[in-house]
């Protein structure tokens, strides 16, 4: 009997591995949670920005409280009693910089919504306070005290202006300038710049048209004191350095824009931090909110 064939089976045929429903959950969930941590991460970062900028613009508050402070002599101001303003501001600003900062570093996470109203309240007085020292309501600035119409209602009072005149002569301001440009030559004198106390109280006006002989002694033209048409400050002006020009129209005018050059720079000051810490706290509740909604 003849030898049968070998034959070999064929292999069996290859299946196809079936996917795992738990696997394929888990990798899904496993992206989930990876986006999930990169978006927190994200959020986190934005937050902490934020926060670090916030409490970087509040340190200036704490420079404007030193500066206050250490000006509170100057320009004869205690005839005012600014210095009482002055400290007042100045403690008033200590609290606001407290605020924000406690603000942002107890209350945002647990109560972002508090934590922006308590923030807000003060930042918005701050705001109207320097409103207030810039003149921008011309019709009641002169009950604030610091303001320009202010300065100029108690400047016109002549019991005041009396004790200020005595003031700006015992701090030696036009003494110092005399001193200071005794060689300059008139042209040289004409190209120096005065404060507006030294312009206004120790040299005539530009139009009385006097000719320098130093910076507290000019020569007057003989017409000048019978022509109604010059202005009264040329004959009010003698060249005795206790008198100069300190009854002077421009002495008074000059003494209140020094004034007011000093407080407008506060007013534009805390106008201008108030807009910026108020800015960047809303930024901040947002990042705070967006942070909470994601977790």
């Amino acid at each position: 009997m003849a030898d049968e064939p070998n034959i070999t089976p064929p292999p069996p045929p290859e299946t196809e591995p079936t996917p795992d429903p738990e696997n394929n959950t888990q990798t899904k969930q496993d992206k989930g949670s990876k986006k999930n941590m990169f978006k927190d991460l994200k959020v986190k970062h934005v937050t902490g920005i934020l926060s670090l900028v916030s409490f970087v613009l509040s340190l200036p508050i704490l420079a404007s409280v030193t500066w206050l402070l250490y000006m509170k002599s100057y320009d004869c101001e205690w005839l005012f009693r600014l210095p009482r303003l002055q400290i007042g501001i100045s403690v008033g600003l200590i609290l606001v910089f407290l605020v924000c900062n406690g603000a942002l570093l107890f209350l945002r996470a647990r109560w972002p919504m508090v934590a922006i109203i308590v923030v807000t309240v003060p930042l918005t007085l701050m705001f109207t306070v320097g409103l207030a020292l810039l003149g921008s309501n011309s019709l009641e600035s002169r009950r604030v005290p610091a303001t320009p119409l202010w300065f100029k209602m108690k400047v016109d009072d002549d019991g005041l202006w009396n004790n200020l005149k005595g003031c700006i002569y015992d701090v030696h301001v036009c003494q110092d300038l005399a001193a200071s440009s005794m060689p300059l030559k008139p042209s040289d004198f004409n190209e120096k710049k005065l404060s507006y106390v030294e312009s206004g109280c120790c040299t005539p006006p530009e139009e009385c048209h006097m000719r320098y002989v130093n910076a507290t002694f000019w020569v007057k033209d003989d017409t000048s004191e019978t022509d109604p048409s010059v202005n009264a400050d040329c004959n009010a002006w003698k060249n005795d350095r206790d008198v100069l020009c300190y009854d002077c129209q421009s002495c008074k005018q000059g003494y209140v824009k020094a004034l007011k050059s000093k407080w407008s720079k506060l007013g534009v000051f805390l106008v201008s931090m108030a807009v910026f810490l108020i800015a960047c706290h809303m930024a901040l509740f947002l990042a705070t909110m967006w942070e909470i909604h994601c977790t």
